[in-house]
């Protein structure tokens, strides 16, 4: 996930910047692109969206809560509407969430620090009390079971993603606690590479996996916790599909093809992604999902590091980068240009290996017609007007994360 420059200047000495074809049977293949203008939702797509619910793989409103609120939902009630927050809760009924990975992110340097794992439980601690808080909007889920329960009652249910094996401080056993206290996804890497894990966005060490890495991989198919591969070096994504047995996931990743930034998924790992079952999560950050914007994205993480290496003042370093970017202003995509990338991972991966992760209260800018939780209707709608049918859409809201968490998360999944 781009977290732009506030998760950048975080990285205090490093600086590293990170801030449908037919299914393999009978599906019929979605048109070509027509209309590219704003998006009107039609009462059919309306239907088609409010006849199923969205899952989506990765929202930041823990981390948003702790920076904006000091963890409070009191400070910051989000049964009202939150104009500084892309969620609260009004918009997530709008935008028909079901199912929601609230991210617990943690910056990658409190890896170096060694407060990552501590910090992490406390982002843990901070969903458990938002499900305290709004017992009738929200119900805590570990299992397929949990989330069907959850969804029969009319609630979203609410699972925990770990943002960056830094999270475990290189133990097993820490990976374990994180496991036993609701953690159902870890994406191996963040921003920065890790002992056992290379990350995109910084320098290889291991290329790929260490013999440790893949000891994480196996320890986490053995748990029943989901493998993420969003943040990961392209080697890293070879090596964790060699060695799962479980299907994998990209918590919030786009098209390398669609827009070139690290960040996404490139095409040579697609077929491997449908061999294993798993699915891509599509971001909505405008960065990985407008091209024009991707490569001053890119830019921004090669200016970030080259700033890091001239000066260790932070000062220093966040003013140059907030000169530049405040002389290149990013180009904002569309609706469109993310269906793009969901026409290409369809069309190149299959059906049943697409769904969202938009990182919301993660990023700085969305596509237009995109700013909040309450848009998914949008993305349906223009799903329906490139010809996908219902069955189709429905996989992208949430039947391929359905099957998937189904088949990883076992039934005798326990937390303390």
């Amino acid at each position: 996930m781009n977290r732009l420059m506030h998760r950048f200047t975080l990285i205090v000495g490093l600086g590293i910047f990170a801030a449908v074809l037919h299914s393999t049977s009978n599906a019929e293949e979605p048109s070509e692109k027509s209309t590219r203008g704003t998006v009107v939702i039609s009462p059919r797509a309306l239907e088609i969206h409010r006849s199923s619910y969205v899952w989506d793989g990765h929202n930041d409103l823990p981390w948003a809560m702790r920076t904006l609120a000091n963890s409070s939902f009191t400070e910051k009630d989000i049964r009202q509407n939150q104009s500084e927050l892309m969620t609260d809760i009004p918009r997530l009924r709008t935008g028909g969430i079901g199912a929601q990975f609230w991210s617990v992110y943690v910056p990658a340097d409190t890896g170096i620090q060694g407060t990552a794992l501590q910090t992490t439980m406390e982002q843990i601690q901070l969903v458990k009390e938002m499900c305290q808080r709004y017992p009738d909007v929200f119900a805590l889920a570990f299992t397929m079971e949990e989330v069907e329960q959850a969804r029969r009652a009319g609630k979203i249910a609410s699972l925990i993603g770990v943002e960056g094996g830094h999270s475990i401080e290189n133990s097993i056993a820490n990976l374990r606690r994180l496991y036993a206290q609701g953690a159902r996804y870890m994406t191996l890497t963040h921003s920065l590479t890790l002992d056992w894990a290379d990350s995109c966005t910084d320098d290889p060490k291991s290329d790929g996996l260490s013999a440790f890495g893949e000891e994480v991989v196996r320890e986490m198919n053995r748990l029943g916790m989901l493998v993420d591969i969003s943040h990961v070096s392209p080697a890293t994504m070879r090596d964790a599909l060699r060695v799962s047995t479980s299907p994998i996931i990209f918590s919030h990743s786009s098209s390398l093809t669609i827009a070139d930034h690290p960040r996404n998924v490139p095409d040579d790992i697609l077929p491997l992604v449908r061999e294993n079952g798993g699915v891509i999560m599509v971001n909505f950050f405008n960065g990985f999902v407008t091209p024009a914007d991707a490569g001053r994205s890119r830019k921004i993480n090669e200016l970030t590091r080259q700033f890091a290496a001239e000066t260790d003042d932070e000062e220093e370093r966040k003013s140059k980068l907030a000169r530049w970017t405040a002389e290149n202003p990013p180009t904002q995509g569309t609706v469109h240009d993310l269906v793009d990338h969901i026409d290409h991972l369809v069309k190149n991966c299959g059906i049943d290996h697409v769904g969202f992760g938009a990182d919301y209260d993660g990023v700085s800018l969305l596509p237009t017609q995109l700013d909040d939780v309450s848009t998914y209707p949008v993305v349906t709608q223009v799903l329906l007007d490139r010809g996908y049918t219902e069955e189709q859409i429905h996989k992208i809201m949430s039947g391929n994360m359905e099957r998937v968490f189904r088949k990883v998360c076992s039934l005798n999944s326990s937390t303390e």
